[in-house]
């Protein structure tokens, strides 16, 4: 095959979080292996919902070269308040837009199209058409069943939801393979689709959190026992049941809460967090101080809604994970995520209703640091085993081969 690969997503560079980070460490990964790549997305606004400043004022449609990628970008509708609906102006924005730049690249032998959005494979299959391109749809959120789950569709909009995921079964078929990030998702895939399916997951640069310092981050430099969420504030997560947890912890003493985030969610829980002393808030880091602010807790939590099961996979997880500090996290006991938890022994995993259990590990691990120590070390070592980026990515270049 030729090495001309086209890749269409929404989240690129310098988004520095989630699936703009992996979308971006891909494609560069591939320009390392000697593949000539071009990306067609969005401007950059996750995780604020805001473009970013210094993209506001450029033209409706931008081309640059970053690390040797060219980028094609098509600035889209970004609502402050991402309702349902909203999200959807959002997506078709996005899909409409970058239509233009889909003449802008030169004959892709393969074309990777990331959802979210559903609708950057229709994109896809039109450069397919085209050139005779292979496509491949790499899946890094179920958006359509987390939107259910997550609780924001009710009443007639399932009617709705009902019609996209019968648009998201037409589309799928247009693909030569499909790929997702966990086995759980993979699962899910097969009942979606009878296109060939690959594992493909996301990763850590382990590398980041080979730190020769014992500098605290900043925002993490306090005596007391540090418990740290960092990462969307969004409606993915279970915030009742973190202000439960609160409530709890402010009968204890030397106990500090830090977010670090910023969401969709993030004005709304700002404002809840004001009756809490001990509780601070910081907006995200950039990604070359994370490996740093992740390494100087003492504890990582994320509660996620107990009804989520595979249709997400936090890739924060691996993060905290490969920081060598403990986790506490709660979900769906049938999840993946508790697989991991169980496996790894490098941290606990609750329901979501397990307050005062969850209580009484924070009491034990700030009282037992040796415990915190070695849950630590058998979390990192089993990111490092199974998750490392040159591992995962050098397999995915494999079979993109």
């Amino acid at each position: 095959m030729n090495k001309n690969i086209t890749i269409i997503g929404i989240n690129y560079y310098p988004e520095d979080s989630a699936i703009g980070l992996y979308t971006t460490q891909k494609a560069e990964f591939l320009v390392s292996k000697g593949y000539d790549v071009s990306v067609i997305t969005g401007f950059p606004y996750y995780p604020q919902w805001e473009i970013r400043d210094n993209y506001k004022h450029k033209s409706y449609l931008v081309k640059e070269t970053i690390n040797g990628v060219k980028v094609y970008r098509s600035k889209q509708y970004v609502p402050k308040n991402p309702t349902f609906f909203k999200r959807i102006i959002h997506m078709l924005s996005f899909t409409c837009g970058n239509f233009i730049n889909l003449f802008k690249v030169d004959n892709p032998s393969v074309v990777i199209s990331i959802i979210p959005f559903t609708t950057s494979v229709f994109l896809g299959w039109l450069l397919k058409v085209r050139y005779k391109s292979k496509l491949w749809v790499h899946i890094q959120d179920f958006e359509f069943d987390a939107a259910i789950d997550s609780g924001l569709l009710s009443g007639n909009k399932k009617v709705i939801i009902n019609g996209l995921q019968w648009i998201e079964k037409k589309v799928l078929k247009k693909a030569d393979i499909v790929s997702t990030i966990s086995y759980g998702m993979l699962n899910k895939l097969k009942e979606k689709t009878i296109v060939p399916t690959y594992y493909l997951t996301n990763w850590i640069d382990v590398s980041l959190f080979n730190i020769d310092s014992k500098e605290k981050h900043p925002y993490l430099k306090s005596d007391k026992f540090k418990i740290l969420y960092s990462g969307n504030i969004g409606v993915k997560q279970d915030w009742d049941f973190f202000f439960k947890i609160l409530e709890k912890l402010k009968l204890i003493p030397n106990i500090e809460v830090v977010i670090v985030g910023e969401g969709a969610e993030k004005n709304k829980i700002l404002e809840q967090i004001k009756q809490y002393d001990f509780v601070k808030h910081y907006n995200l880091v950039p990604y070359k101080e994370l490996s740093q602010l992740l390494s100087s807790t003492d504890l990582h939590i994320l509660f996620q809604k107990n009804d989520v099961i595979d249709t997400v996979m936090p890739s924060k997880l691996l993060g905290m994970m490969g920081s060598a500090k403990p986790s506490i996290v709660t979900g769906n006991l049938n999840s993946e995520v508790a697989t991991v938890y169980k496996e790894s022994e490098g941290g606990y995993f609750f329901d979501g209703i397990s307050e005062d259990e969850i209580v009484k590990c924070v009491l034990n691990l700030q009282e037992n640091p040796l415990l915190c120590k070695q849950l630590g070390v058998n979390a990192q070592k089993f990111v490092i085993d199974k998750y490392s980026k040159e591992k995962v990515l050098n397999d995915f270049i494999n079979k993109l081969e």
